[in-house]
């Protein structure tokens, strides 16, 4: 499960009515996912994780009025929607997925895993192992032990994990820290002002109104952020000049949202950014634990300067231990963790889970905790701050210990649907949620990259 009994207890305490996590472990009559919790089969239960992060994000909607929203989602829905890039097509053009230097390598005394998607890790990469090009990364590796490898990688700014077993993650001293505490990690504090936005059942969708100030990258933060924003939420995401999201990337999870680029290195870049901060009532940072810290933006001093402000933070090892500030994405994670060995058919080769899981369970939760803290804001006049991280998710990914079923069968596939936009004709999966009785869609394709005013429109 996603929490212990005791754990549950400390996030209603926490929250009080804004935030009801055992709705996910009711009766049917409670549960507001519908559909077979099987699909794609495997050694752990990946379906049940993605059926309850998304039906928390229903139960926390539902919580925001008395009687309760109907928000709702199916099963065959989730499941692509936690495929969304495979499905994803521009101008009638698959998507890039993993790089070429992205995957699996074997060394010297077992396996390790890279991840290579963004231009400067690949460059980093191939600085760590002393060549220009990538034709000798396979040899180079073979050459090292893992750990190694691993360590010389990271050092020269790339990121790769050595494939490790579950005890073995679980036994190290970075492992022991990252399995710590809740999956989400809430801190509250009053509220003195009664200047912020409240759940209007006027509105036409519950989070209309909302300003979120999207300070993330790759999938987990931008999926949190799109689900807000196909809820009603007005959100800006904010990219830096100089490490631009990859294209494809962007389109998959930018729906729903305005993009700019500001420079938080710069005056002028951290003076725009405090200005949007005024005004907004969220705000998420994905980077690494410490990095916007660095230029004035990290989690108490935001809470000190903005006390209306919730603000949620996002990362790949957790925030405190030994690897709290390394670079991390969800196939790495999995490697380190003990899922790719899990996952291994011939118990010798490592594998991965069906989809990036870890990624989409924890932006779903990210978007239902933040629903839950404006909920608890509202009735409460209380906010606060939340916290996930990747490894977190896989820990709570093996926690799960329901029955396994054979996959089910959906029937007639993914219902993808068209929209029109900057980048050509898309055709992508929607939302994996109905409102009021009706399937959901996004209300407007994503901004060209970085071209949108930086500002509250």
């Amino acid at each position: 499960m996603l929490h212990s009994e005791e754990e549950r207890a400390s996030m209603e305490h926490v929250l009080g009515s804004g935030f009801h996590e055992h709705q996910l472990l009711e009766a049917a009559g409670n549960w507001p996912v519908s559909g077979p919790i099987a699909w794609w089969g495997g050694p752990l239960d990946v379906e049940q994780l993605a059926a309850r992060s998304v039906g928390l994000v229903c139960s926390a909607l539902n919580a925001l009025s008395t009687p309760p929203l109907r928000a709702a989602s199916a099963t065959a829905d989730i499941a692509a929607a936690f495929a969304s890039s495979a499905h994803l097509r521009i101008a009638g053009e698959n998507t890039q997925g993993f790089a070429p230097h992205s995957g699996f390598y074997r060394t010297a005394d077992g396996w390790i895993r890279t991840h290579a998607n963004y231009p400067h890790h690949e460059s980093a990469l191939k600085s760590a192992l002393g060549m220009s090009s990538g034709s000798g990364i396979a040899d180079a590796l073979a050459g090292l032990p893992a750990h190694d490898a691993q360590e010389r990688i990271v050092a020269a700014g790339g990121v790769a994990a050595r494939v490790r077993s579950r005890q073995q993650w679980l036994s190290s001293a970075e492992g022991k820290v990252a399995g710590n505490g809740h999956w989400a990690q809430f801190s509250m504090r009053p509220l003195a002002s009664a200047l912020f936005w409240k759940y209007d059942p006027r509105a036409g969708l519950p989070l209309q109104g909302l300003k979120v100030l999207d300070l993330t990258r790759v999938i987990a933060g931008p999926t949190a952020t799109r689900t807000l924003a196909a809820f009603g939420a007005q959100v800006l995401r904010v990219d830096g000049p100089r490490l631009p999201e990859l294209p494809w990337q962007h389109v998959d999870t930018g729906f729903g949202k305005r993009s700019t680029v500001l420079d938080a290195k710069s005056a002028a870049g951290r003076a725009k950014i405090h200005e949007l901060l005024q005004d907004a009532d969220v705000v998420i940072l994905g980077y690494r634990p410490g990095a916007l810290a660095a230029a004035g933006f990290g989690r108490d001093e935001l809470a000190q300067r903005y006390p209306r402000l919730m603000i949620a933070e996002l990362g790949a090892w957790g925030f405190s231990g030994p690897w709290a500030q390394r670079r991390g994405f969800d196939s790495v994670v999995q490697a380190a963790t003990g899922i790719a060995q899990a996952y291994s058919g011939d118990g010798r080769t490592p594998g991965a889970l069906p989809v990036q899981a870890l990624d989409h369970a924890t932006g779903y939760g990210l978007a239902a905790a933040i629903i839950a803290l404006a909920g608890a804001r509202s009735a409460q006049g209380r906010t606060g701050a939340v916290r996930f991280s990747l490894a977190r998710t896989a820990h709570a990914l093996f926690a799960l210990d329901e029955g396994r079923e054979y996959p089910a069968d959906f029937g007639s596939g993914v219902q993808l649907r068209q929209m029109d936009s900057s980048y050509g004709m898309l055709e992508y999966v929607p939302p994996p949620f109905s409102f009021a009785g009706h399937a959901m869609d996004y209300p407007h394709p994503p901004a060209p990259y970085g071209e949108s005013k930086p500002a509250w429109s």
